[in-house]
């Protein structure tokens, strides 16, 4: 008879065991934490070393080991102490595409003792510009594409004082850098020293800076510690202990694991679940150059993949693909995603097509560090409508407008606590003190927890919608379309879309008089924002937006009325 959830956890968790839970006070809040989990990213560099060639990466035809993977970070964090002059505490800004050398960055400026900074690939030059401005990142490294993005700003981002390219053609500058240009490949060579540097470093010392986008126009960065990240990936080993003991059978070994990496390393998910998490136990990474269901099968098969995921649109997309059935999937044994609502059918079909692949579904913000409750296995064949309940060093509760915590099954904002949960936002104390309190996040999210302790998301509180995993805060769109003369009033709402679960759609109040179509203000747009957040149709109207009686639009209207939704 196989275990249930509570005997599972109470075998994991007892004294002596690898997820026992200790007790410490983070921040004057006494905090449950996992008694064994690596106390900085630089135990967990060290550690990666003793898989030793083991493929760690694979990009195309490359292949990076383990060993590999140390070596080049070390010098990494040698040019940075050492030639660059970044002290310990100083923000190290990464802007590239899913590449190697977006591991080795990651890992050799934690090294240096500085905060990593990684900027969202996909924003325009505007925003990577304000990223490396607010976070004040004495370096940045860059690939071709987001240097040219940044080509105009440069000039005007003082505090950076060296760029550094990766992948640049041979004798190519950087335009506008001048000489705080510096190429990746030669500055590596020059480098003989492949130990770590001796920097002091402590589990709730500042380690990372993630933006995430703000509902004041303006993104925001959620300031982690070492801590908040390395308790990660022992939550990820803990719910696949547990998904093993509740299904009868004993975990694999995550040394086999072979990862096909979908979403961006600037996420939460791909790098705190699945970079660090793997370069802890061993796991391999295959990297795509973007996101094709096609070529993920390829993958699949040719890498003999073990785990894929992403949000919920891409697997329905692997499973949907005309040739699923020529490529051999048979080596999946996990298949995992978040970042959007599932529909439960997914568990179904994910069982159709993959035997012997365990389903899981996580939920966790950035400000969590990524993950905060998980559901797997035949928990989440039970239950396939949650998320699932908190892994056991996060507490979560449900509150009232006024902060009263609420009962079991109602209906309120989900709040969260636990070594997971970020120090606040940088340098923006009047965000931090109305998103953190005394511990807890204000998760912004609506839910309800059932009598077994399982979260339900139900809808979200922010002003905000997700396409294709990434979050679009409505806000910040319709702040540009009111530069546009003709714009009385805007709402930004999505749009139902079968591949992405939302498109961006905005409703316009135009003024009389004053000329305007729908591919000005998307030019408007995509001129401050990334592509990914123009709308991809415009509503013209001539009358007032519908609000209630406090002045707030009623997007849910217009999409009633719109789009039938």
């Amino acid at each position: 008879m196989n275990m249930t959830r509570t005997q599972a956890q109470a075998q994991l968790t007892a004294p002596g065991a690898a997820f026992e839970i200790d007790e410490v006070v983070v921040a004057g809040v006494p905090t449950r934490v996992w008694k064994h989990a690596p106390g900085t990213l630089v135990d967990i560099l060290r550690v990666s070393r003793d898989h030793g060639s083991r493929p760690f990466v694979v990009y195309e035809n490359e292949r990076l080991s383990f060993e590999d993977h140390f070596v080049a970070a070390a010098r990494f964090a040698h040019v940075l102490r050492h030639d660059l002059g970044v002290m310990p505490g100083e923000r190290v800004a990464i802007a590239l595409r899913n590449l190697p050398e977006w591991s080795v960055a990651f890992w050799g400026a934690a090294a240096a003792g500085a905060v990593v900074v990684p900027l969202n690939a996909w924003w325009s030059g505007e925003e990577l510009a304000y990223g490396l401005a607010d976070s004040g990142s004495r370096v940045v490294v860059v690939d071709p594409e987001r240097a040219g993005r940044l080509a105009e700003h440069w000039p005007y981002l003082d505090e950076v004082a060296s760029v550094v390219a990766v992948r640049a053609a041979a004798g190519e500058e950087i335009p506008g850098v001048g000489g705080r240009g510096r190429r990746w490949e030669t500055m590596l060579e020059g480098v003989d020293r492949v130990e770590l540097p001796d920097v002091r470093i402590r589990p709730d010392d500042d380690a990372t800076i993630f933006y995430t986008s703000g509902t004041t126009g303006r993104a925001k960065g959620a300031l982690g510690t070492h801590r908040n990240i390395c308790t990660n990936p022992l939550s990820l080993s803990y719910v696949n202990s547990l998904t093993a003991l509740r299904g009868g059978h004993p975990p694999e070994s995550a040394a086999r694991h072979v990862y096909l990496l979908s979403v961006p390393f600037f996420h939460a998910t791909g790098c705190h679940s699945v970079l660090v998490a793997n370069l802890l136990s061993g796991g391999t990474l295959v990297l795509m150059g973007r996101w094709d269901a096609g070529r993920a099968l390829q993958l699949i098969e040719g890498e003999k993949v073990t785990a894929f995921g992403g949000v919920p649109a891409m697997v329905m997309q692997v499973i949907d693909h005309p040739e699923f059935s020529r490529w051999d999937t048979s080596s999946v044994r996990s298949v995992s995603y978040g970042g959007a609502p599932a529909p439960p059918e997914l568990v179904r079909r994910i069982g159709a097509h993959f035997p012997v692949g365990i389903p899981r579904v996580g939920y966790g913000l950035t400000e969590t560090s990524s993950v905060t409750t998980m559901n797997a296995g035949v928990d989440y064949v039970a239950k396939p409508d949650s998320v699932g309940p908190p892994v056991p060093v996060v507490d979560v509760k449900v509150v009232d407008p006024t902060g009263a915590e609420l009962g079991v099954g109602e209906v309120g904002e989900l709040l969260i606590k636990g070594p997971n949960v970020v120090k606040g936002y940088w340098h923006k104390p009047d965000a931090t003190a109305e998103t953190f309190s005394g511990g807890w996040l204000h998760s912004g999210d609506i839910a309800r927890i059932d009598e077994d302790g399982y979260v339900f998301i139900v809808d979200r509180a922010k002003d905000m919608l997700i396409r294709g995993g990434e979050n679009i805060y409505c806000v910040e769109i319709e702040t540009v379309l009111y530069e546009h003369p003709a714009v009385a009033d805007a709402a930004v709402i999505g749009i139902p879309n079968d591949v992405l679960g939302e498109e961006v759609g905005a409703v316009v109040q135009v003024r009389p008089g004053v000329p305007v179509d729908q591919a000005a203000l998307q030019a408007l747009v995509a001129t401050h924002l990334a592509r990914f957040k123009v709308p991809v149709r415009i509503w013209l109207v001539d009358e007032p937006l519908p609000r209630n009686p406090g002045g707030k639009i009623l997007k849910r209207q217009l999409r009633s009325d719109l789009l039938g939704v």
